[in-house]
């Protein structure tokens, strides 16, 4: 089967998956997660994270190991998804509040480089947008993403632990509990 196809039974099977997580609401596999609220996952390594290198969007490869020692906020995502859209915003404004602070928001995009481009464009996201396909998948996967659903959010801490996951949508609220004890 071509590396096209794959793509598009993965981008499928994402879109469908994305489409229940938005109306479920978010949820996450970490442990002890509180309804609606955001979820601590077990701490694993980052290692897959940062072997990983994926293009940017203006087609240069960019490694993610540039951003080890910063607290990384790391977004699987797509413009076609609903939940994807309807968070950018909240990401954009918690990049700005704490990027003195070592935060770095990486979103790694699930389309074609003009779509993503065009969307980025038009919400003036402020932190660095990557292309993703089949290996993005597989990443997201590795780091606990079993279900392949979009959004996808990790965060990495500056010793290199993924120490939260969550499938689903997140805001500005539930980023903050997360993050802010990490900067």
């Amino acid at each position: 089967m071509s590396k096209s196809k794959l793509f598009l039974m993965a981008a499928g099977a994402a879109v469908a998956l994305s489409a229940a997580v938005y109306f479920a609401g978010p949820f996450s596999g970490g442990s002890g997660a509180e309804k609606n609220g955001p979820a601590v996952a077990r701490e694993s390594s980052a290692d897959a994270v940062f072997a990983a290198s994926f293009k940017d969007l203006e087609g240069k490869p960019q490694a993610l190991s540039q951003w080890r020692g910063k607290v990384m906020v790391l977004n699987f995502w797509a413009p076609w998804c609903p939940p994807c859209r309807e968070e950018m915003p909240d990401f954009i404004r918690v990049q700005e509040k704490y990027r003195d602070r070592g935060l770095v928001f990486v979103g790694l995009a699930l389309d074609e480089q003009d779509k993503v481009s065009a969307f980025a464009d038009e919400m003036g996201v402020n932190y660095p947008i990557l292309l993703g396909e089949l290996e993005a998948v597989e990443l997201a996967r590795n780091i606990g993403n079993r279900l392949g659903g979009l959004p996808f959010t990790a965060v990495i801490d500056r010793q290199g632990k993924v120490v939260f996951t969550q499938v689903g949508g997140l805001n500005q609220a539930h980023l903050e509990k997360v993050i802010v004890p990490l900067l």
